[in-house]
Parts: structure tokens; C-alpha cells; sequence
């Protein structure tokens, strides 16, 4: 794989840039591979690159029904934060939060890693408590973040009302190292990477059943054949409870959409990310000039990527009250994602039923901040058998009523 670098990018254009190669190889899948990784998305070839960088496993195939990086990756705010209420939440973000901080370097792809800064609205007494307590916690577990005060908050976002009618601003838990990344490029870095290992990375090829013997995983059944392995990792978001169906056992998960939209740009108005629980909303703007806006998931349970109408204009409706310029502005693009969620809005990170399978799922609408820990925790589990950092988000906790309740923390699942 060549080097991406600033003379690189002289001497293609020296050549009229006819000597790039492919980002990633577009391959064939073999008979058999030590490990396959289900899902080309973040998540999935996060752990397929950290099982080659951190563990030499290099015989992998990374399969994907569509097209890579097109479900959640693509599909999400791109917010970035590690400020978890719960410890074991703390140290998978916080470790995710410092491995974007290096990413670009590690990968050599430039990510468009952002720090700057998320704040989290306290808008209700309830609110202030409640971020008050995170951070203390943050202190405790070395996650650096702070409370400020409402003119702090006037003085990070000029453009934000703080004064309002129904919920006025009083304060806000501020984490400065948080922020934004590229989802797209997360993705395609990572390919590139797993690529060059010599892993496989194979789309437009669904797998349509499980094959075990004897309670063990031997392989996969696809669009494009038999595929045996080893060891099988199940990383597909939104579509988890369709392959645990496939492997004979049941997921304590429900999937629903989750939609977010992007205004028309406009010049520099924000050089934050702004959380609002309250009223459900979050908002930044990208380096296009879009206002990037999120709310919640739909009430239902669903497999649409598009999702409801009524859920966009209680988003707007909201956040017009904290930012009225943004009354002003027409609606560019609007999409949804398929997320999914358990019952203590925290995700699964485990062993199963079946020998040799391995669950990642769960992260509700928290996935895309987690991509790297999550690779990280994944690929040592499926190496090692055991991680520090996935031990609290076994499957038995659903059992043991050890839950690490994050909705009742955080407010939401963001």
C-alpha cells in the first residue's frame, strides 16, 4: 500500500494523478478464514484491524450484505464524547475518544478528527444534579470534563438563547477533548488498513445462514457460497436479533430508527457540539457549513432507514427554542439508521451461546464514538477469549440483573 502523504499527492499530480492505486482490494472469498467479521461497517472492520495490528490474525474476511460503510457508519451525527456516568461505559468511550485522537496517524488517512468540545445542556434542576453527579464521576475515573456555568455556555455558543421560555440554559457538562470525525472516512481508513494486512473485505455478499457442529461455529452460508472458519464475530448493528436467530439463540435488544437531517450551509455559526436532552436534540455544524441535527429514535419498533416525519418537526420544534436562527434555515437531506437497543441502553459485548461466535450490538445511538474501543475490546475478546474492557457487557448480566444502566445516567442513549 502506498503512503498517503503531501508528496504523494505532488507527484500524482505531476502524473495527472493516473498512478493512485485501490484503496482496498476487491476480493474473492477464500474456502476458509480463521476469523469472519459480519458487518463492513465501523465497528466490523475496527475489529478485524485490531485483530491483525494487535494480535498478528491476519486470515480474515470481513463480508458485508451491501456495500461498505452504508449502514450506521454512514448514517449517524458524528459526535464524539466519553463523559459516561457508569465506569465500565467510561473506560470503553474514553479509550475509543484516544485512539480518534491518533487515528489519522495510525491509519494514514486523514479522518477529519475534530476536538472541539461537546457540551450537554442542563435545561431542568433534575439535569443539574444529574450532570453535577457525572462529573464527579469523570474525576474519579480520570475522564477529563467539567460543569460550567450558563455564561459559559453563552460564551462557547454566542448563537444559543439561554434565556428560554420553557427551558432556559443552567449550566452544562463541558467535555473540551470531545468532538466530531468524518464517519465515512473512519470506515474507508480502516478498509484501507485491513486491506493492506491482506484481509478480505467482500461486499455485496450476505450471509444467509450458520453452520455449527456439535455447538461449535464451522462456518458461514452466503450469496456467494460456503465460507468456513473458525471463529465468527457478529457486528450488524440494527440486523443482530436476524443472525442470533440464524446461530439459535435470542438477543435482549429491540431495533427502531433513529433519523438525523443537515440544513443548507451557511458561513460559520458554531464551533461546538451542543447536546440538549431536554428537548431531545443535538446540533453542530459541519465543515460545509450544514447544521447537522439529531433527535431521538421513533417510538416503534422498525427496520427503516428512512424514519417518521413527526419526529423530525419535534427535533426542530425544540432546538428552534435554544437556537431560533435556525427557524431561518431550509432543510438539505434528511436519512435514518437502524439502531439497536437494550434494555440498559449499554451495548453487548460477549460471548455466546454457540462456541466460537462472538456478539458485538448494542450500542443504540452511542455506535459511532465507540468504533475504535469497541474494535479494540472486540478483537482482544475473540483473540484472548477475555478483555478488561468488555467483561461489565456480557450477555449474562441480562441474567444476573447486573445491568450498567446508561438511560437512567446519561438521560438518553447518546
Amino acid at each position: 500500500m502506498k503512503k498517503y502523504s503531501v508528496f504523494a499527492v505532488a507527484r500524482e499530480a505531476m502524473r495527472h494523478h493516473t498512478g493512485w492505486e485501490r484503496a482496498w482490494r476487491d476480493a474473492q472469498p477464500k474456502a476458509k478464514y480463521d476469523v469472519i467479521i459480519i458487518g463492513a461497517g465501523g465497528h466490523g472492520l475496527a475489529t478485524a484491524y485490531y485483530l491483525g495490528k494487535n494480535f498478528g490474525i491476519t486470515n480474515v474476511a470481513i463480508l458485508e450484505k451491501g456495500w461498505l460503510g452504508g449502514g450506521n457508519t454512514g448514517r449517524n451525527t458524528t459526535i464524539i464524547r466519553s463523559n459516561y456516568l457508569q465506569d465500565p461505559s467510561a473506560a470503553i468511550y474514553e479509550k475509543s475518544r484516544s485512539l480518534y485522537e491518533t487515528m489519522s496517524q495510525d491509519l494514514n488517512y486523514n479522518v477529519m478528527f475534530s476536538p472541539r468540545g461537546v457540551i450537554m445542556l442542563a435545561q431542568t434542576e433534575h439535569e443539574v444534579r444529574g450532570y453535577k453527579r457525572t462529573a464527579h464521576a469523570n474525576a474519579l475515573q480520570g475522564v477529563p470534563t467539567e460543569w460550567i456555568t450558563p455564561a459559559r455556555v453563552k460564551e462557547l455558543c454566542p448563537i444559543m438563547n439561554i434565556d428560554g421560555p420553557r427551558y432556559p440554559v443552567l449550566g452544562g457538562l463541558w467535555q473540551a477533548r470531545g468532538g466530531t470525525a468524518r464517519h465515512d472516512a473512519v470506515a474507508w481508513g480502516y478498509a484501507r488498513a485491513c486491506s493492506d494486512m491482506g484481509m478480505d473485505v467482500i461486499q455485496q455478499c450476505e450471509v444467509t445462514g450458520i453452520r455449527q457442529t456439535a455447538g461449535k461455529v464451522t462456518g458461514v452460508t452466503t450469496t456467494k457460497g460456503d465460507i468456513a472458519c473458525d471463529k465468527l464475530g457478529m457486528v450488524v448493528a440494527g440486523h443482530s436479533g436476524h443472525l442470533a436467530d440464524m446461530a439459535g439463540f435470542r438477543l435482549p435488544i429491540e431495533s427502531v430508527a433513529l433519523q438525523a437531517l443537515v440544513s443548507e450551509p451557511i458561513k460559520p455559526a458554531m464551533d461546538i457540539v451542543v447536546m440538549a436532552n431536554t428537548v431531545h436534540g443535538y446540533l453542530s455544524q459541519s465543515d460545509k457549513g450544514e447544521m447537522v441535527i439529531g433527535g431521538g429514535t421513533d417510538g416503534y419498533n422498525n427496520y427503516t432507514q428512512r424514519g417518521s416525519f413527526h419526529h423530525i418537526e419535534e427535533t426542530v420544534r425544540a432546538l428552534i427554542e435554544t437556537f431560533p436562527m435556525l427557524s431561518r434555515l431550509k432543510m438539505l437531506r434528511q436519512w435514518g439508521g437502524i439502531v439497536d437497543v437494550t434494555g440498559d441502553r449499554s451495548p453487548i459485548l460477549s460471548k455466546t451461546p454457540v462456541e466460537g461466535i462472538f456478539m458485538n450490538a448494542g450500542w443504540g445511538t452511542g455506535g459511532f464514538k465507540a468504533i475504535p474501543g469497541s474494535g479494540w475490546a472486540m478483537a482482544e475478546l475473540m483473540a484472548k477469549g477475555h478483555s478488561p474492557l468488555t467483561d461489565a457487557f456480557g450477555l449474562e448480566r441480562f441474567i444476573e440483573g447486573r445491568f450498567i444502566d446508561e438511560s437512567v445516567a446519561a438521560g438518553v442513549a447518546h
